[in-house]
């Protein structure tokens, strides 16, 4: 039992995995609202670091800079109602993230072992307590491969743009063909990469969101998440 007074099989760590585009993020702030935990964003901390990087003039291909830089980085997640903050250092990063500059190159930052090395362990720092919801591309099999539910969702290339379409504001022209080329790029470089490549953990469960509507991919993992609590309290 913890200070609250909550024992600690109420509270478990979820690990929602899944290609660009998946809708993941969403997914998860709005799982954690609905059970009480607390969210982790790992892909806007990655994007934190790409966004930074590009404004230093630092390029993937110059690896020992990029370490040296993320070894001393302040990175803080701070959650609000709609949206989780990401400082680097103290400055709010937050509203530069999501460009499609970022967008396009992210993955070959995230591919460097220092910058995964340094972010994973952090991850796993915020999820010693438990009661965390965690979403990104590894964390079922590297970050948390203890969680006790974990989750990859995925959804057609043509679905996944359309929603990234979607979400786009006025002033970034990009069509959604060149979405559709620029997810399934994204696609065969996690897949591909030697450290951490996006792949389904063995134990974990499959949900196409294809054609599914948010409110029911977030009422699947829910009862996923309270199914497991149940099953713990009934072997006590």
């Amino acid at each position: 039992m913890d200070r609250q007074g909550t024992h600690t099989y109420d509270k478990i760590n979820v690990a929602i995995d899944g290609p660009a585009g998946a809708g993941k993020s969403t997914v998860a702030r709005l799982v954690a609202q609905k059970l009480s935990y607390i969210y982790v964003d790992t892909g806007a901390m990655y994007r934190a670091i790409t966004w930074y990087m590009i404004r230093e003039g630092i390029a993937p291909e110059d690896q020992d800079i990029v370490d040296q830089w993320v070894r001393d980085m302040v990175i803080e997640l701070i959650p609000e109602k709609d949206v989780q903050k990401v400082l680097i250092n103290g400055e709010d990063v937050t509203p530069h993230i999501r460009s499609q500059k970022v967008s396009g190159l992210v993955s070959q930052y995230s591919k460097i072992e220092g910058v995964r090395s340094r972010l994973s362990h952090l991850q796993r720092q915020m999820a010693l307590r438990k009661g965390v919801v965690m979403d990104g591309r590894d964390i079922g099999t590297t970050v948390l491969p203890d969680a006790e539910v974990k989750i990859f969702m995925t959804a057609s290339v043509e679905e996944r743009a359309l929603r990234r379409f979607n979400e786009l504001s006025d002033a970034e022209q990009v069509t959604l063909q060149q979405l559709e080329q620029d997810i399934a790029r994204r696609d065969r470089l996690d897949e591909g990469r030697e450290i951490s490549p996006l792949r389904r953990a063995e134990d974990a469960i499959l949900l196409d969101t294809t054609l599914m509507d948010i409110n029911q991919v977030v009422e699947a993992i829910v009862s996923q998440c309270r199914s497991h609590v149940d099953g713990e309290r009934n072997h006590l």
